[in-house]
């Protein structure tokens, strides 16, 4: 069933709103109360919608409020079922350290179509390659790099691999450097990092490493309406992690998963910018009013585009 096309107006400006909210925080070295603002500006503007909402996605678990909790209910309770995901502030040291690329973003899905992930780590890879066996969370970065090489008919120094800069990575970095391969290094801000395959625009062939388990099934939210291909898998370090991931109903903790179990059915995503990135710009406040970017896909309709907004910042 598809969800209707009005959500996808009313989740702008959720969104928008959350990212001004946020920007009045910018560079003041305050990335809690940043986050903060965005949550409780998303929170009230979802308390509106006739839906009967529940966060699967956000930000800790209910002992650790004020944040957006997983299994927290939103909405009029009137309405469908939806399953929401949140962010509301990604990349929150871009925005208290007023750096390029913070986002405010939501997913919603209809009731058990979206992932439960922990707040954990997860192995992933995206690419806009939906040919099974070229790119594999299980292959080498070398069979993986020769793979694309070959299927996209280019050198591997025509190649630009995104990876978030970490001394965990240092092994992938040092490979890909071998290899060649061209590398775009990104300090925070993995959901925009695995969007760069999305368009040759952005001229990133593949997104590859290690980020947040939430921010992994948001992105491929989004990868899923722009038919690329996106795997995860969790890594549980601790016996607690363990402990969540089976209450939540994850028992293969092994496991690899594939975008289309991450994610199923319709679905609506949407990005706005904070401050401007690679994928949209950033709130510009005029007078009274302010101007959005705001990154949109819904898979049902086929919509995958940025809408600009200019709203009264009331």
């Amino acid at each position: 069933m598809a969800i209707d096309k009005k959500f996808v107006d009313q989740l702008v400006i959720v969104t928008s709103k959350a990212a001004l909210a946020s920007s009045y925080l910018v560079g003041k070295k305050d990335k809690i109360s940043a986050d903060k603002a965005a949550v409780d500006s998303m929170r009230s503007n979802l308390n509106n919608f006739d839906i009967q909402g529940q966060i699967v996605i956000g930000e800790g678990e209910l002992d650790e409020a004020p944040m957006l909790y997983i299994g927290e209910k939103l909405g009029t309770n009137k309405g469908p079922e939806i399953d929401i995901a949140v962010d509301p502030l990604e990349g929150t040291n871009f925005a208290a350290n007023n750096l390029p690329g913070a986002l405010s973003v939501i997913a919603i899905a209809e009731k058990n179509n979206l992932f439960k992930a922990p707040e954990t780590y997860m192995e992933k890879i995206s690419t806009k390659v939906n040919e099974k066996n070229v790119v594999d969370l299980d292959y080498t970065i070398k069979k993986n790099i020769s793979n694309l090489s070959d299927y996209l008919n280019k050198n591997p120094e025509n190649l630009t691999a995104c990876i978030l800069d970490r001394p965990r990575h240092k092994a992938i970095i040092q490979e890909l450097k071998k290899l060649k391969v061209n590398l775009k290094l990104i300090t925070d801000g993995d959901i925009s990092g695995a969007l760069l395959v999305t368009e040759d625009k952005y001229n990133v062939d593949i997104f590859l490493g290690i980020g947040g388990g939430p921010e992994g099934v948001l992105a491929a939210t989004a990868l899923d309406a722009f038919s690329c291909n996106f795997q995860g898998r969790f890594l549980f370090k601790t016996e607690e992690d363990k402990r969540r991931a089976k209450k939540m109903g994850i028992n293969d903790l092994t496991k690899k998963y594939e975008l289309n179990e991450i994610v199923r059915g319709d679905s609506i995503f949407c990005a706005t910018g904070v401050t401007s990135g690679d994928l949209v710009e950033g709130i510009e406040i005029q007078d009274n009013d302010f101007v959005s970017e705001t990154l949109v896909t819904h898979k049902s309709s086929g919509l995958k585009k940025v809408i600009k907004l200019k709203q009264n910042v009331q």
